[in-house]
């Protein structure tokens, strides 16, 4: 990109997540002066951020603050957007199990907060609106690979908000010109990942050496990016200049079926444990997404992005930063 972020001040929601984690430290490494917005509790916790020496320097440093709060409230949202020059949407529910269980939840945080940022972002006049979408909004596709034209299908709670949330832009952009970009990551993977999702679960279970490895349905196929790739992606997103409403993919353009990442996961780890099937992992029928894989042309072309860590190599680095973290009485629990 021919312009910097350095010295633009960044609003990140969500950034007490994983990929907001990322996110934010890649922003502080890049000079932008950060408010990192997290949900708030009584304990003054920041997440994944609290493990985070760049950002606590950096907040010793003046160049980011904390913002404690929930993007489900309006004015505290739109308190939060005032005098930044980019907002990085990233807060969202992500659990697709736990969104058959409570959709309620979802809609209000996902859609609900999502309005809540466009609204705030319109009432200032904020230059830059990034929303993050998720290649799940796509369900199981008529074709791969999927490009931003695909039609959109809810076949989970889960994604049918955030396709709610993707329209709630695309109508801001049509109906009021509002400059955000809809970023679209497909599997996102890498440190500080909770369990809930594949790599960590079959990483963690490996680790601790267990002999029986338990997990759901091995034949989906998903296209994995590492973190960093995807960290990078909306830092770039942030600078493009682009249209209003402009639906940008970040993906490797490689699928890998969850057996295959079970054998890939064996390899790093030397654990060649068998996998036992547990009922309670699987989707339902009708809700399971059978494959995704990416067409990145346009996040090349736009963005100028490509991912640069390899699906191994990331694996690597992902079950490194794990293998001090596991706890062996856990890592068989089912973590919607």
């Amino acid at each position: 990109m021919s312009e910097s972020i350095a010295g633009r001040t960044v609003l990140v929601t969500g950034s007490d997540g994983f990929i907001g984690s990322h996110v934010v430290e890649r922003l502080i490494s890049d000079g932008a002066r950060v408010r990192a917005f997290c949900l708030y509790n009584s304990n003054g916790s920041t997440g994944w951020l609290d493990e985070s020496a760049p950002f606590r320097r950096a907040v010793q440093d003046g160049q980011a603050e904390i913002v404690l709060g929930d993007i489900r409230d309006p004015e505290h949202v739109a308190a939060s957007v005032e005098a930044v020059d980019v907002v990085l949407h990233l807060a969202a529910l992500i659990a697709i199990p736990f969104s058959y269980v409570a959709p309620r939840s979802y809609v209000e945080t996902n859609v609900i907060g999502t309005l809540n940022v466009l609204e705030a972002v319109r009432r200032h006049g904020t230059p830059r609106m990034v929303n993050t979408s998720t290649s799940e909004v796509y369900g199981t596709p008529e074709e791969v690979p999927i490009t931003e034209a695909h039609p959109l299908r809810g076949q989970s709670p889960y994604s049918a908000t955030k396709i709610s949330a993707d329209k709630m832009c695309e109508s801001y952009a049509l109906s009021f010109e509002t400059p955000v970009t809809v970023l679209r990551p497909f599997n996102t993977f890498g440190p500080r990942q909770s369990t809930r999702a594949v790599i960590p679960t079959v990483l963690s279970q490996l680790l601790a050496g267990a002999r029986e490895l338990r997990l759901g349905d091995l034949s989906p196929k998903r296209d994995f990016t590492y973190v960093a790739d995807t960290a990078d992606g909306f830092v770039r997103a942030a600078l493009a200049d682009v249209a209003p409403g402009t639906v940008i993919q970040l993906g490797t353009g490689r699928t890998e079926s969850v057996g295959h990442i079970v054998d890939l996961c064996r390899k790093v780890t030397g654990n060649d444990a068998e996998v036992v099937t547990e009922t309670e992992r699987i989707r339902p029928e009708g809700s399971e997404v059978q494959v995704l894989l990416s067409d990145p042309s346009r996040a090349h072309e736009l963005l100028g992005w490509a991912p640069s860590v390899s699906l191994e190599d990331g694996l690597a680095q992902t079950a490194e930063w794990l293998r001090p973290r596991v706890d062996p009485e856990t890592v068989a629990r089912y973590h919607r």
